[in-house]
């Protein structure tokens, strides 16, 4: 089980009061944790999908990213489902996340073209999409 909150010493009010207060701090999941738990659930579920990595290759000599190809597209979503013919993009964030730019632009490419788009932080968002 993985715990919710995590607690510190804040020891600042030792020197100060003479006493140590404890503070509790949510934890806030890591969105690539985020994603194994959504790509978990949709194993189970059989769904049909993906993992989309869209950062391109390290090159060790230059030490850098290497371009994307051509015509691969920035901003592609984190998960990628096809359900009943219809494909369905799952960007994955933590909690309060934002979307970047590319992000927005892939979003309203999905959605022109007939496909759904959602921007999911838990499985409990993907199972309240339907999935």
């Amino acid at each position: 089980m993985v715990p919710k909150y995590t607690y510190t010493l804040h020891n600042d009010y030792s020197a100060k009061y003479g006493y140590n207060e404890i503070i509790m701090k949510k934890l806030v999941p890591l969105e690539k944790d985020i994603q194994f738990a959504i790509c978990e659930y949709l194993e189970i579920k059989r769904h049909f999908f993906w993992r989309q990595n869209t950062i391109g290759m390290f090159d060790k000599g230059k030490d850098t990213f290497r371009s994307l190809p051509k015509y691969a597209m920035a901003g592609v979503s984190d998960i990628i489902v096809i359900r009943n013919g219809i494909f369905i993009a799952l960007e994955v964030k933590r909690p309060g996340g934002k979307q970047r730019p590319s992000q927005v632009e892939f979003q309203k490419g999905v959605e022109r073209a007939g496909g759904k788009y959602f921007v999911v932080a838990s499985v409990t968002d993907v199972i309240n999409i339907g999935l």
